[in-house]
């Protein structure tokens, strides 16, 4: 039995402990999200793992994702989110409060069923562990411009006319006077 991974290819250096240590954050950020009955304490526990997960993706060596993650996801949406919470005022109990008593069984039961799911798929991992190799570029900011501009130009073009019609809208809707 290999104490340290030797056999397997997995070694237990730093970069695997910070992976593990960034990866429990994550789980324990996440719980948080759906723990809370705050709605600014949840927002800010998805912060908190947006942010991990951007350490993750940089244990990985994809510091593009990485970088991306920081900017759109805990930049951009979080601030959305936040504007959101605090335009609804979702702070007070009276919106929150509502009868529960089918909701809290059938949320456990998928909670169970999710947890079966990936753990049937983790088993078949954890009995051949190797090191997974990617390409020499992979991540980079031009292996990514390179594949978004050459092989999803049409699905890239269409997103972007997409964002550009809710941008119009949301000025539309901003505009009208009631």
């Amino acid at each position: 039995m290999p104490v340290n991974g030797a056999e397997t290819g997995l070694a237990l250096g730093p970069n695997m402990l910070v992976f593990a240590a960034a990866a429990g954050l994550a789980v324990l950020a996440s719980i948080g999200v759906v723990a809370f009955n705050n709605a600014i304490r949840s927002a800010l526990c998805l912060v908190v793992n947006f942010f991990v997960l951007a350490v993750l993706y940089f244990t990985l060596n994809a510091e593009m994702l990485g970088v991306t993650q920081v900017v759109v996801y805990t930049g951009a949406i979080m601030v959305l989110f936040l504007f959101v919470i605090m335009l609804l005022n979702l702070g007070s109990k009276s919106l929150l409060e509502e009868k529960r008593d089918w909701k809290r069984p059938v949320g456990l039961g998928l909670g169970v069923a999710l947890f079966a799911l990936v753990g049937s798929q983790l088993l078949p991992v954890t009995m051949k562990l190797t090191t997974p190799t990617a390409q020499e570029n992979f991540g980079s900011p031009q292996a990514i411009g390179r594949t978004l501009f050459t092989n999803y130009v049409f699905p890239f073009e269409a997103v972007s006319v997409l964002l550009l019609i809710g941008i119009v809208g949301s000025i539309v809707l901003a505009k009208r006077r009631i």
